[in-house]
């Protein structure tokens, strides 16, 4: 297994991205709540994540509503299986912990789906941001409420969105 990891720029600050046997394993926002430690995130080596920069430059400028590039979940199934729901959650729309619990057919397991939401290892691609508590709140994100606030401010109002 090769684990290599970058660092890019974004209007959120930097981003650590990770690749494990070429698939995109990671995405962390600054020093986010569950970020692994150093060791886990292999050698420096930007040139494979040339598609994911240029993808994650095109988001935040507004002109890209999906990402096209190769995951590498690495987590429970429930996990995986709710990290593969958030993929389906159109841009600049949200849903609740409840829907997408519905959603996998697991209508009662809304705080297990909320604590992996809250452990998906590959945010903004892996849109954890776009899921709200029931009552429309801005609840939890590992890189900040606030973060999350503009991230979801950004898919109401970017370019690709209106056009």
């Amino acid at each position: 297994m090769t684990v290599v990891h970058t660092v890019i720029d974004s209007p959120e600050g930097p981003l650590t991205l990770m690749a494990r046997d070429g698939g995109l394993a990671g995405l962390y926002i600054g020093d986010e709540q569950y970020r692994p430690p150093r060791a886990a995130f292999g050698d420096r080596d930007d040139r494979p994540f040339a598609a994911a920069t240029r993808q994650l430059n095109e988001y935040f400028a507004g002109d890209r509503v999906e990402f096209d590039l190769p995951l590498a979940f690495s987590g429970t199934p429930f996990q995986e299986t709710v990290w593969r729901a958030l993929l389906q959650i159109p841009y600049g729309e949200t849903t609740t912990y409840r829907e997408l619990a519905e959603s996998i057919g697991r209508p009662t397991a809304s705080r297990a789906v909320g604590l992996a939401n809250g452990r998906n290892p590959i945010g903004i691609v892996v849109p954890c941001h776009r899921v709200l508590g029931s009552n429309g709140s801005l609840t939890g994100y590992a890189a900040g409420v606030e973060c999350k606030r503009r991230l979801l401010e950004l898919e109401r109002g970017g370019r690709a969105a209106a056009g």
